[in-house]
């Protein structure tokens, strides 16, 4: 299969070549405490803002702020043809996956958690942070410098804000950022972290696996590859509404057509109306798909990948010391929040991203409107996409690992978040909650 926007990976990073054989432990899996902390060696890293222009008046409290060392925040570590066909039923459910994907990976006997599959309800749950003093749900808002509340949403708040009347936009890159992925591969995160290098590129790939099952049995990755799209909804006008439910998308002789790409890119130059009417289809089908189980992949993938994956996201955290839980904190407090909104900008393709998040359990964190694209067009172009849809008054926000996203958001003069490290993602969680951001 063809990688997707990473090109400057090994031949054996393809889907369709031999890996390595994977070295997995045979005995039973736990997750160990964290109540140490992490080797302060390890994770001395240095987070940035810096922009052109003022943030707000409370920006001025953040050079006192960047003096936080990663010590200061130890009460936070607490203990390829695949025969399943894709979903023809427009009222998805857990129940409709009435088989399991026939996918098993030759080198790998499925290893079984110390819980039972049921306790888990289909998903991994991540060792909870205790809650922070003062911050719990429903404490009466606070009013920041600008006049603007900064208070935590309550539990029953009604439906979410408009795109207009959102105030902050968190644009977060993915991959090394809130997710660690092809540093597995690569070699680059245990190099740097001192981690088992082996074991580091086996789960790697073990995680690039499950990717492309999931998008190509799910997904439609087959069909959609060659014609991807920035947003989930850019072929939408193309769609007639047409009933789904009985629609039969292995025999309407779809077949994505040579130089597809090009004729997606909301240049104008379509294909035909037909063509594009089945294309539409397949996209509305993957939104309907990615809303009914953001919360739940473990039932659209149905046992036993559900139990395998399970397996993989507790070996990815302890590996990662909970890289991904400390992400997913300051999500949540961003979430938290009235008026503020977490945006996906990633230079995968759109539909490898959209398995990547259901797979890392970043459904909750990012509706599928919020996931963007940046494969073909470039961050640049997504970052002003993102900025007309929340208006100029909206102050922006953007956190990554990488020089693009640097770039771009020095030019537009928006704030930059450094994540280097976790202990940038903790400073990141802390800056939150004490309202910096």
């Amino acid at each position: 299969m063809a990688a997707y926007g990473q090109t400057q990976y090994s031949p054996a990073l393809q889907a369709a070549g031999p890996y390595t054989p994977y070295t997995h432990h045979t005995q039973g899996y736990s997750v160990p405490s964290y109540s140490g902390g992490i080797s302060s060696g390890i994770f001395q890293g240095t987070h940035a803002i810096s922009s052109s222009t003022p943030f707000n008046s409370t920006q001025q409290e953040f050079s006192a702020y960047s003096s936080y060392s990663q010590s200061q925040y130890s009460p936070y570590y607490n203990s390829h043809p695949y025969n399943s066909p894709y979903l023809t039923s427009s009222n998805i459910s857990p129940a409709a996956i009435t088989a399991p994907i026939a996918y098993q990976h030759p080198e790998h006997a499925v290893m079984l958690p110390n819980h039972s599959p049921e306790s888990h309800t289909g998903e991994y749950h991540p060792p909870p942070s205790p809650p922070t003093p003062g911050k719990e749900e429903g404490v009466p808002a606070r009013r920041g410098s600008d006049g603007k509340l900064r208070g935590r949403k309550r539990v029953s708040d009604p439906a979410p804000p408009l795109d207009s009347d959102i105030e902050r936009v968190f644009i977060w890159d993915l991959d090394e950022t809130i997710i660690i992925f092809h540093s597995l591969l690569t070699g680059t995160f245990s190099s740097r972290f001192g981690k088992d290098s082996s074991k580091a590129v086996s789960l790697g790939l073990w995680m690039e696996e499950m990717i492309f099952n999931l998008a190509d049995s799910r997904l439609f990755f087959n069909d959609l590859e060659e014609c991807d799209q920035v947003h989930i909804d850019d072929v939408a006008s193309d769609d007639n509404g047409q009933d789904l439910s009985t629609y039969n998308f292995g025999s309407d002789g779809f077949q994505s057509p040579a130089g597809a790409g090009s004729l997606c890119l909301g240049s104008g130059v379509h294909g035909g109306v037909d063509w594009m009417r089945k294309l539409a289809f397949r996209y509305r089908r993957v939104k309907e798909i990615y809303n009914t189980y953001k919360n739940n992949v473990g039932g659209l993938m149905g046992s036993p990948k559900r139990e395998e994956w399970l397996q993989l996201r507790r070996e990815m955290e302890v590996l990662t010391d909970l890289w991904l839980t400390q992400a997913l904190k300051a999500l949540a407090l961003i979430n938290s929040r009235p008026n503020c909104v977490n945006v996906l900008v990633t230079t995968t393709q759109l539909i490898p991203a959209l398995s990547k998040v259901l797979l890392y359990g970043l459904g909750s964190a990012f509706p599928i409107e919020n996931i963007y694209s940046a494969t073909k067009t470039g961050k640049e172009s997504c970052f002003e996409r993102v900025s007309q849809r929340f208006g100029r008054r909206a102050v922006y926000v953007v956190i990554g690992d990488g020089a693009e996203e640097e770039s771009v958001a020095k030019k537009k003069n928006m704030p930059f978040w450094r994540v280097s490290c976790r202990a940038d993602l903790e400073a990141l969680s802390h800056a939150l909650e004490l309202d910096y951001l």
